[in-house]
Formats: structure tokens, sequence, C-alpha cells
């Protein structure tokens, strides 16, 4: 289960990617970033250690038992919007749709770290880092949608 839960994180990573590849070169430039962009170089080890800890702390949770199985549901769900802000954000190069979607992402990422909190300490702290990461993901979202 370890290595589904970590498999299913880099496969939404992938899907993303997919997406991702040839805009980030060709169109992402184009765009007025705020000066605290990071540079894109730092993205895939960010991500590659981002879906490490989110695998573990979901699988965590799930040894807890059957009560946690609808906190790993929202593990797996919380991946589709994870893969679709990259197709939307690059693949469609709609950065305002983009928002959307990760804002939504948002709710959901917050709602598993209480629960996974609630459920296993540890899973909750390994967690903890992709909300952080997200939350500055929609901020630089957010700026790059005004000054665009």
């Amino acid at each position: 289960m370890l290595i589904f839960c970590i498999g299913a994180a880099f496969a939404a990573g992938a899907i993303g990617s997919a997406a991702t590849f040839e805009n980030v070169r060709a169109w992402y430039p184009t765009l007025t970033k705020p000066s605290w962009n990071p540079p894109n170089w730092i993205f895939a080890p960010v991500w590659t250690t981002l879906y490490v800890l989110m695998g573990t702390a979901a699988w965590r949770v799930w040894r807890t038992g059957p009560a946690a199985r609808p906190l790993i549901v929202g593990y797996f769900v919380q991946l589709l919007p994870n893969a679709l802000w990259s197709i939307l954000f690059f693949g469609l190069k709609q950065p305002a749709w983009a928002l959307v979607d990760i804002m939504i992402l948002w709710g959901l990422l917050v709602w598993l770290l209480v629960n996974f909190w609630r459920t296993d300490r540890l899973a909750g702290v390994l967690w903890l880092p992709y909300v952080l990461w997200v939350t500055f993901a929609t901020a630089l979202n957010t700026a790059i949608v005004r000054l665009n």
C-alpha cells in the first residue's frame, strides 16, 4: 500500500508534467511574474519530495484501520485537482482557471491535514509541507493572474 500511495502521487505528477513540459519553456517565460517567483529548477526536487511525503502520510493513515478509509479516499480525490492544475495553468494557458482549481485543492489539503493530524500525528507532520507548498503556489498563481 505504501508503494501504491506514493505511486499514485507520482502518477498525478506525470499527468501534470505532460501538460507542463512544452509550455514551461515556451509560454511561461513570457508571463510577468513576481520578484519572489522561484527558479524553474526548484520545482522537480520539491515535488519529488512532496510526493514521497504525501504517499507516506496517506499510508500511515491507512494503517490505522477502516475508520480512516474516508481520509484515504480524500487522498486519492485530491490528486485530481493536483494534476488538473498543471493542465489548466500550462496545458490550456489559463492561470485564472488554475487559480480556482488550486483553491479547491488547498481546501481539500487543509481538511486532510486536520484529519491526518488527528488520526496519526506523524502523518500530519508529513502532510504539512505539501499544504505549505500549495499555499505558496496559490499566492504565486494569484500574483501571476494579477500581473497578467
